[in-house]
């Protein structure tokens, strides 16, 4: 499959900010950014089938950390990698230590900002990009990934910055290469490039999300031609995951946690409609990883809390959300693969509720929300 019609692109943004579950880079800005920029430079870009991709290639996954607030500076950054593409330079040292050029990449993640870029690499490097990803959703913390839970490891992973930075981690410590990273970028106050989880085809087949690409392309189209909104639009997003309504609310406040290189914090929302009265917090790490009401779990990371807008059903970024704003949330069970990633120490471990301050096990949404 070739993306590079407009139509096709803008669909996958919707798609994309939809189960980025409010993080993963803003469609509206990061990823328009790289898409007209490939656009204008005549780029398209190659999706493959997991099942296509011989047993002995070399697979590579990537992306950023940090972020750009301005939209002019935004677009300067991504003009600027016409000249110097700090990703496609992570990606070459990453070559260097397994010693084999990178065959495909794949995402890390999916979210407005880390999926184009790595459509954007691999376009690039004449290359194409795996029809999956890592989570299904985007998470905050690079170890957060099937990948890890599956036995493929994360290093060595390069952090690579545009004024000639470079850093090569090395660990055994599943958590230090997103900490140095965090470190390096919130030091440097702006981007750093990462690229990481050097795998074989065969591995790949193992851990890797399936066909989270096209689904993102195809629920963007859903989302353009879906008449409904508010709650009964948030329904038919919902049965179009397979997913589950939860509430129609409104938020009331925030209340900051403590970070270190992330957006942490608590939103609480007050139902609206029929759904007045009720009352729920949303944790934020990036994205959301819980929803709780009272002290009740509805929705545990790694699966789904999406956001959308009542009146237009496509996505809503966590920084979007301000005393007043209503939004709709919904509940997406994550893909099979996540799942038996978690039977694993590390996996446990990598996705563990203590990295965004809870001290929730995982409990598949299904049986939290019962008969909901």
């Amino acid at each position: 499959m070739k993306l590079k019609s407009k139509q096709d692109l803008d669909d996958l943004l919707v798609g994309l900010g939809i189960l980025g579950t409010g993080g993963g880079g803003d469609p509206k800005g990061w990823g328009k950014s790289i898409f007209d920029s490939d656009i204008a430079s005549g780029r398209a870009y190659e999706i493959v089938d997991v099942e296509d991709i011989a047993n002995d290639a070399f697979v590579v996954s990537g992306g950023y950390l940090g972020s750009v607030a301005e939209d002019e500076a935004l677009n300067r950054v991504v003009d600027g990698w016409e000249k110097d593409f700090e990703l496609e330079r992570a990606i070459r040292i990453v070559e260097q230590e397994h010693g084999k050029r990178a065959d495909y990449l794949i995402p890390f993640e999916l979210g407005g900002g880390n999926t184009p870029v790595i459509l954007s690499c691999a376009s690039r490097l004449g290359i194409a990009t795996v029809d999956g990803d890592g989570v299904g959703r985007a998470a905050p913390e690079t170890h957060m990934c099937s990948f890890l839970g599956h036995g493929v490891s994360l290093t060595p992973m390069p952090l690579v910055g545009g004024d000639g930075t470079e850093v090569l981690v090395r660990s055994g410590d599943i958590f230090l290469p997103d900490e140095v990273g965090r470190c390096v970028s919130s030091r440097k106050g702006g981007l750093l490039a990462n690229a990481h989880y050097g795998m074989s085809g065969a591995e790949l087949k193992s851990c890797a999300v399936r066909g989270t690409l096209s689904k993102s392309l195809t629920l963007g189209r859903f989302i353009r031609t879906c008449a409904a909104t508010d709650e009964e639009g948030l329904a038919a997003v919902c049965e179009h995951l397979d997913g589950v309504p939860l509430v129609h609310g409104r938020v009331r406040g925030l209340q900051e946690r403590t970070s270190a290189g992330f957006y942490v914090v608590s939103v609480f929302l007050d139902g609206v409609g029929s759904n007045a009265g009720r009352r729920l917090e949303l944790v934020i790490k990036n994205e959301v990883m819980c929803v709780k009401e009272g002290d009740r779990p509805l929705v545990v990371f790694p699966d789904l809390a999406i956001l959308l807008n009542p009146d237009t059903l496509e996505g809503v970024m966590t920084p979007e959300l301000k005393p007043g704003l209503e939004v709709l949330v919904g509940a997406v069970p994550c893909d099979p693969i996540v799942r038996s990633g978690l039977e694993s120490d590390v996996g446990r471990a990598a996705f563990s509720s203590a990295r965004y301050g809870e001290t929730l096990a995982y409990t598949p949404v299904e049986s939290l929300l019962g008969g909901e």
